[in-house]
Formats: C-alpha cells, sequence, structure tokens
C-alpha cells in the first residue's frame, strides 16, 4: 500500500517537473514579448482620435439639428396662434351680423353656411385688411416651418451617417484585448528575465503603462455610436413626415378649404397639429443624438487617456 503511493506520488512529482519544464520552454523572450507588445498595442491611440473627431462632428451636427428643430416647433406654434386669430375674427364678424339679421333659422349648421356664404358682404375693409395680414404672416410662418423642418431632417441624416461610420469603426475591442493578452506575455517574460538578472526596467514600464486598459468597458464606446444613430435615424423618420405634412397643411388648396368648410378646417388644424407635434419629436430626436455623441466622447476620453500613455511608453 505504501509502495503504491509512493509510486503514484513519484509519477506525479515527475509530470509536474515535465510540464514545468515544458511551460518554461514556452516562455517568450522580453525582447520577443516587447515585440509582440509593440504591434499588439500601437494604433489604438490614433482610432480613438478618429472616433472621436467623428463624434465631435456629429455633437455639432445634431446639436444644430435640435437648434432648427427647435425653430420649427417654435414658428409652429406661433403660426397655430395666428390661425386661432384668423377663425375668432371670422367667428366675431359673423357672430355680429347673425345677431343683427334674421334671414336663416335658427338651426346652427344653416346659419353657418350662409355666414361663411356672406361673408365678403358683411365683414367690413378694416377686418377684410386684418385678415388679409394674418393669412400672409400665416402663409410665411407656415413656409418657415416647412423650410426648418426640412434643415432639422437634413441634419438627422447626417447625424446619422457620421453615426453609422463611427459605429462600423467603433469596434476596437478586440484590438485592446490583443494589447491586454501581450502584456500578459510581458509579464511572464519580466518575470523569467529577472531571474536571469536582465535589466527589464523598461519592459516594467511599459507593463505599467498599458495596464490601463484592464478593467475598462470599451463597449460604451459602440454602444453610444449606436444610441446617437437610432435617434438621428428616428428623427430623419419624423423630420421628413413633419416635412411633407407641413407643406401640405400649408398649400393653398387646404387653406381654401379650411375657410369653407367645417370639414376642410378641421383636417388643416389637424395638419398643422401633426406638423408642430413631429417638429418636437425630431427636435428631441436631436437633442437625444446629441447627447449620446457627448457621452460618446466622455467614453473615449477615458480610454484614449491609456492609449496616450501606453504607446508613449512604447514608443
Amino acid at each position: 500500500m505504501a509502495r503504491a503511493l509512493f509510486s503514484r506520488l513519484t509519477i506525479l512529482g515527475i509530470f509536474l517537473a515535465m510540464n514545468t519544464v515544458a511551460h518554461g520552454a514556452e516562455l517568450m523572450s522580453l525582447d520577443t514579448a516587447l515585440q509582440t507588445s509593440y504591434r499588439a498595442c500601437m494604433g489604438i491611440d490614433d482610432e480613438l482620435s478618429e472616433l472621436k473627431k467623428l463624434a465631435g462632428i456629429n455633437t455639432a451636427v445634431t446639436a444644430v439639428g435640435t437648434a432648427v428643430g427647435a425653430s420649427a416647433t417654435i414658428v409652429g406654434l406661433v403660426k397655430a396662434k395666428t390661425d386661432k386669430e384668423i377663425r375668432d375674427l371670422r367667428k366675431r364678424v359673423l357672430e355680429l351680423q347673425a345677431g343683427n339679421s334674421g334671414s336663416w333659422t335658427n338651426n346652427i349648421e344653416d346659419a353657418t353656411a350662409w355666414i361663411k356664404e356672406n361673408y365678403d358682404t358683411f365683414a367690413s375693409s378694416e377686418d377684410k385688411t386684418k385678415e388679409q395680414q394674418l393669412t400672409e404672416k400665416s402663409k410665411k410662418l407656415g413656409d418657415w416651418r416647412t423650410g426648418l423642418m426640412a434643415g432639422a431632417t437634413a441634419t438627422n441624416i447626417a447625424g446619422a451617417v457620421i453615426a453609422g461610420v463611427s459605429v462600423k469603426k467603433g469596434d476596437i475591442q478586440s484590438h485592446i484585448d490583443a494589447c491586454t493578452a501581450s502584456m500578459n506575455d510581458l509579464r511572464n517574460a519580466i518575470s523569467q528575465a529577472k531571474v536571469k538578472g536582465e535589466d527589464v526596467s523598461e519592459a516594467q514600464r511599459i507593463a505599467n503603462a498599458c495596464s490601463g486598459y484592464k478593467g475598462q468597458d470599451v463597449s460604451k464606446i459602440q454602444k453610444r455610436a449606436k444610441g446617437a444613430l437610432v435617434a438621428s435615424v428616428v428623427g430623419s423618420a419624423t423630420g421628413v413626415i413633419g416635412t411633407a405634412t407641413s407643406a401640405a397643411a400649408n398649400s393653398d388648396s387646404v387653406r381654401k378649404a379650411g375657410l369653407e368648410t367645417d370639414a376642410g378646417a378641421q383636417k388643416e388644424k389637424n395638419l398643422n397639429t401633426a406638423s408642430n407635434v413631429l417638429a418636437g419629436a425630431t427636435t428631441a430626436a436631436s437633442a437625444t443624438a446629441t447627447v449620446f455623441n457627448a457621452l460618446e466622447i466622455s467614453a473615449i476620453k477615458k480610454v484614449a487617456q491609456t492609449a496616450a500613455e501606453c504607446e508613449g511608453a512604447l514608443r
């Protein structure tokens, strides 16, 4: 029994000794480990610089989109107020004439139809002039809103394109993983070189400088680029629909129908309301993309500091 145990322990000891020798044979020399580290780690700083540049440009683009979209929303609200003034003016004139005339029955729909047909007869020249001024103002505001919406749409499309490039270039995790793995080999080589009495000061400085990648969540960079992409795509979609809706709401046919029938007036009001809502949605999407771009820059800066230190030590 004792002899069997002794034999097993002897075999185990021989196996461990052989494994240690084999492992030692696989260890890189210090020079090889340094060369491997150089190849694995160099270039990350340049990649991050390009991503930071793209995110910076996109922040500016989406910020402009936010401002333009907000302007479209404000103009749309002013237009809505102006359109209400036109409706209130007509209502006041028509109610005044309704009180002074008995030319129709008490049926409200009949009265409304009669008043609309005879508005030009009963409205004073002052009322007509004011209505014309308000109509011209409303028309200009509608054109401005459409133009601003088109501008906000263009910036969102540009933002989506830039964010798409960032997402495509932003997968640097594998590059950083390779650098981190090379640091493990370098530390093993340093330990071996110390035993041999070699100078490891430079190698140790590199290992210390490049160790900063460990524990950093590099995936945040691409996640935030994807967030900016999604927001810009949403802003592009709402912007395209909003621009078309705004143009339709401000068309002569819709405006004319809005003065002639109740259904036409409701349609015009609905189109204008939808345009304003879409302008607000486009603005919100641009603002969201701007936030994602700013967060992406913040994430890049944290990793870039390590990259600069690491590659500075390798040079």
